[in-house]
């Protein structure tokens, strides 16, 4: 199955981090830090930050960043019914849909100081 390639937003003009898609996965700065996508989808929609730290080592989350440098913003989990079992036995069970990566946008800030 292909993977379909996240959206892109670039917030300021400038130089970016360098980041490269491997299916479900967003890797960053020649893999230094990279984010398993599917990893963090939850039943709401979530973003991701990934900043630098005072020693320029790539982390996630804010607290620890005194910058952005993007932000990977991952939709809500979606589901689907689907029967389960067979004759008087047969049900209905609720299947979580595989995450679209093509509805995942990745948030470029520019790294220039």
């Amino acid at each position: 199955m292909a993977t379909n390639p996240v959206k892109v937003e670039y917030k300021q003009p400038g130089t970016y981090i360098e980041w490269e898609q491997r299916g479900a996965t967003l890797s960053f700065d020649d893999d230094a830090l990279s984010v398993k996508v599917t990893k963090y989808q939850m039943d709401e929609a979530r973003v991701v930050d990934i900043c630098e730290d005072r020693q320029g080592c790539l982390v996630i989350g804010a607290a620890s960043g005194i910058r952005y440098v993007a932000q990977v913003e991952i939709p809500a989990a979606e589901y689907e019914e689907v029967a389960a079992g067979e004759g008087e036995e047969q049900t209905t069970e609720r299947v979580r849909k595989p995450l679209d990566m093509g509805d995942v946008t990745l948030v470029l800030w520019s790294i220039d100081n």
